[in-house]
């Protein structure tokens, strides 16, 4: 059985008030011509699917054009909700949609079925899990003991009625340690929402989401596939592509990539303004790309932005490097290197002279924690 994963389509996103909805639309083009071409027996979307909790209109009908698009295939396609969507939305209409081959995940409250497709070797069971909060798990199960996201993970899949013998896939949308983000992901401060990867040993293959960057954590079979576009410039080097997994017998699971090309890529540059300015004359440069210039000016350059968007029309961000700016950001990144609670500690040093005591201090982690998680 092969299966296409997919995850973080992000629609309506915007980059410094730059809409990307042409962009997204093109890349879905792309995703439903490789859905064509490979033929996968199943579409998983692995969260993020919006941007925002309530998406524009214009997103929705983006989704809804890219939807339709695969069930005439026909394919079936399983999307759960990510940490920027919202379940209950996301779930809209979804047993009605159901016959159609599009399965949306409800909102988390301890039930979960599997979306099982069969195959030669026999069924696959799609166990589709929404993005979870402790809190979530511990309504669910209030009798269990659930401090941490690995907790209320191994909680939740406790509580899944799972055939090992058989073949399982498990859809789900997490930071599950040892990955590498790139930084424009949503994550919480001091690694609080970290997964150990070992929950999900029941599982065949997992398809996650929430990290942008295409990466296998642990184990070749618990993987990220990536967004499908570049959303900051964090993650102007990564390299885009789609997941296609192919579930043979038991126990046999191969994992291939196919690359994606954006209509606009993004790209950094760096160097003086009369160096960037003479790069008009660059023959074969793609011009129309999202752009982050650094100027190494140590003067700042009149109307330097309006002067360079002759060269580059869509330079996004333009900023300086030199000894100037880099006095002025030691001191702030110094701070954002920092513990949450050890800048609480200081400033209570600071206002009242003595340091926390350890009962204080057990008290403030546990407020940080759960004000995270709430």
């Amino acid at each position: 059985m092969k299966v296409m994963h997919l995850s973080d389509l992000h629609l309506g996103k915007r980059v410094n008030e730059v809409s990307l909805l042409e962009d997204q639309a093109y890349i879905l083009d792309q995703l439903v011509a490789l859905a064509d071409d490979e033929r996968p027996d199943a579409v998983a979307i692995a969260g993020d699917v919006y941007d925002k909790a309530v998406p524009p209109a214009e997103a929705v009908q983006l989704m809804d054009d890219f939807l339709c698009r695969l069930a005439a295939l026909p394919v079936p396609v399983l999307v759960i909700s990510g940490n920027h969507d919202s379940a209950e939305r996301l779930a809209f209409a979804s047993r009605l949609i159901e016959p159609s081959g599009i399965h949306l995940s409800t909102p988390y409250n301890g039930h979960l079925a599997p979306v099982t497709l069969h195959d030669s070797h026999g069924p696959v069971h799609f166990w589709m899990l929404p993005f979870v909060k402790p809190l979530q798990v511990r309504q669910a199960f209030p009798d269990e003991e659930i401090a941490t996201y690995t907790d209320a993970l191994r909680v939740a899949i406790n509580h899944m009625a799972i055939d090992p013998q058989q073949r399982n896939v498990l859809v789900a949308h997490q930071f599950v340690t040892g990955a590498t983000a790139a930084g424009s992901e949503e994550l919480s401060v001091g690694g609080l929402d970290n997964v150990d990867a070992e929950v999900f040993a029941p599982f065949d293959y997992v398809a996650l989401g929430h990290i942008h960057g295409p990466q296998r954590v642990t184990r070749d079979t618990v993987r990220y596939c990536g967004s499908p576009l570049k959303y900051s410039f964090a993650e102007a080097t990564q390299h885009k592509s789609v997941t296609f997994v192919t579930l043979g017998a038991k126990g046999q699971v191969d994992i291939g990539t196919r690359p994606l090309r954006p209509l606009r890529d993004m790209r950094k540059l760096r160097g003086t303004f009369a160096d960037i300015a003479a790069r008009r004359l660059v023959a074969d440069e793609p011009k129309e790309d999202y752009m982050h210039i650094t100027l190494t000016d140590e003067e700042d350059v009149v109307d330097a932005l309006a002067q360079l968007r002759l060269v580059y029309p869509n330079i996004l961000r333009l900023d300086y490097d030199n000894r100037r700016t880099r006095a002025l950001a030691e001191p702030i990144a110094a701070i954002e290197r920092r513990q949450p609670l050890d800048l609480f500690e200081e400033l209570y040093q600071r206002q009242n002279g003595q340091p926390l005591s350890d009962a204080q201090r057990a008290w403030a982690a546990e407020a940080i924690a759960k004000i995270w998680e709430e």
